[in-house]
C-alpha cells in the first residue's frame, strides 16, 4: 500500500492497516472458514489449519495461487490485523505453540480485523471530509478503536462491536451522503447490478455502498468520488480503467476485481501481481 495521504495526520496508519504476512503466525489460514466454492483450495472449517500451511506459517502454494484460481485466497486482506493480533497475544504464544489459548488467539485475531476493517474507513473519511464537527467524531472514534485493541487479548471475550460498529458506520453514512449530495449524484446504495454494463458511463459520484457489482463492467467510466464502501465487486471488469479518485475501496476489493497494468487505483493500494501477469 503505497501512501499518498500526505495531508491526513493519520497517514502513517497506511503502514499499521497493511497486510503482513511475515510477521503473523498464519492467522488467515487456520482461524477463518474457507469454502471451494469461494476460491479456496478447499472446504476448510474454523479454527483448522490449511493443508498448505507450512511450518513458518507461510504458503506452499502462494507462488501459484494465481495458476490454480484461488481466488479466496488471492482476494484476502486482513487489514493488518493478523501481524497486530500476533503482537498482541505473543505473551500467551501461538495456536501452535500454545492450543490450550488457540480459540483465545483466533477470537482476538477476528474482533482486530473487525476493528482494522473499520479503522481504515475511519481514516479515509476523515480525509475526505471538510467538515470539523465530522473531523471530531472521527478523532474520537479512531482513540476509541485503539483503546479496544489495546485491552486485548484478555478482554477479548467481554468485547461488543455492535454499539461501536453503529456509531462508524452513521459516521461514514453521513460523509457519504455529503460527497454524493456536492456531486449532485443518484444514489445506487444497496442496489444490486450483477453483470451490469457499465462502459464508458459517468458514474462520478455515485453511491455505491453495500451494492453487489459481481461482473459489472466499469470500462471507460468515469469514476471520481465514486463510492464503493463495503460493494462487492468480484470479477468487476475494471481494466483500463481510472480508479484512483474513487473512494473507500480496499485492497480487498481490488484483489477481486478483474483489472490490468494500465488499471489506475488510488495511491494506497498496490496493483495486484495477477492483474500484471
Amino acid at each position: 500500500m503505497t501512501n499518498k495521504k500526505t495531508n491526513n495526520k493519520y497517514a502513517d496508519y497506511a503502514e499499521k492497516l497493511k497486510i503482513d504476512c511475515k510477521n503473523f503466525s498464519g492467522l488467515c489460514c487456520v482461524s477463518l472458514y474457507c469454502a471451494k466454492t469461494d476460491g479456496f483450495p478447499a472446504n476448510k472449517a474454523a479454527g483448522t489449519p490449511c493443508a498448505y500451511l507450512d511450518s513458518d506459517y507461510g504458503c506452499n502454494i502462494h507462488s501459484k495461487l494465481s495458476e490454480k484460481n484461488y481466488k479466496g485466497c488471492i482476494a484476502y486482506d486482513c487489514f493488518g490485523a493478523g501481524q497486530r493480533a500476533t503482537k498482541l497475544c505473543l505473551s500467551k504464544g501461538t495456536w501452535k505453540t500454545n492450543p490450550k489459548q488457540a480459540d483465545m488467539i483466533f477470537d482476538t485475531f477476528m474482533i482486530v480485523f473487525q476493528l482494522h476493517q473499520m479503522l481504515w474507513y475511519l481514516v479515509e473519511a476523515f480525509q475526505l471530509t471538510t467538515d470539523n464537527h465530522l473531523k471530531l467524531s472521527i478523532d474520537k472514534l479512531i482513540k476509541e478503536n485503539e483503546q479496544m485493541s489495546d485491552l486485548f487479548p484478555d478482554n477479548c471475550p467481554n468485547t461488543d462491536l455492535s454499539e461501536y460498529r453503529l456509531k462508524v458506520n452513521t459516521v461514514l453514512k453521513q460523509i457519504s451522503n455529503e460527497i454524493s449530495t456536492s456531486a449532485s449524484a443518484d444514489k445506487h446504495s444497496g442496489m444490486m447490478y450483477l453483470g451490469k454494463n457499465f462502459k464508458k458511463a459517468n458514474l462520478d459520484g455515485k453511491d455505491f455502498t453495500m451494492s453487489l457489482l459481481i461482473a459489472a463492467n466499469f470500462t471507460g467510466c468515469s469514476l471520481k468520488k465514486t463510492n464503493f464502501l463495503g460493494a462487492d465487486i468480484r470479477d468487476a471488469n475494471v481494466q483500463d480503467t481510472d480508479l484512483s479518485e474513487s473512494i473507500f475501496l480496499t485492497q480487498m476489493q481490488i484483489n477481486s476485481a478483474n483489472g490490468n497494468k494500465n488499471t489506475k487505483l488510488p495511491g494506497y493500494l498496490n496493483i495486484p501481481i495477477s492483474w500484471i501477469s
